[in-house]
């Protein structure tokens, strides 16, 4: 696994250097040390850095859950921002948007979804 705070090319740390959408349900992410992850929607949502989120998925999950209206949905975000030059802060059709996606948690996600093709 590449650490995203270790040096890479250039002794500069490895940062995105693209973001594309892909079909309707993927963000490609290209980085500056070559590598390419695929992300789909529902993966980036479903680990939300916000503490909010983290909190929920310490809970055990109920046993009837009653989803509103934009839960139903498919994921996808309404828009994509940079936040420094450190992360992306990601707001979602179900209207959230306290998650802040660091390079370095994109990045883990990224590895831990090639790991599984």
């Amino acid at each position: 696994m590449t650490n995203v705070s270790n040096p890479g090319v250039g002794n500069q740390p490895v940062h995105p250097v693209n973001l594309a959408v892909e079909g309707d349900d993927r963000l490609a992410i290209e980085w500056s040390d070559g590598v390419r992850h695929v992300l789909s929607w529902a993966k980036l949502r479903s680990n939300c850095p916000c503490a909010a989120c983290r909190v929920e998925r310490e809970k055990p999950p109920p046993l009837f859950p009653v989803l509103k209206l934009e839960e139903a949905q498919p994921p996808r975000p309404t828009a994509i921002e940079p936040v420094g030059r450190y992360a992306y802060q990601f707001t979602w059709n179900d209207g959230h948007s306290s998650g802040i996606y660091t390079f370095e948690v994109l990045r883990l996600l990224g590895e831990q979804a090639a790991a599984t093709l």
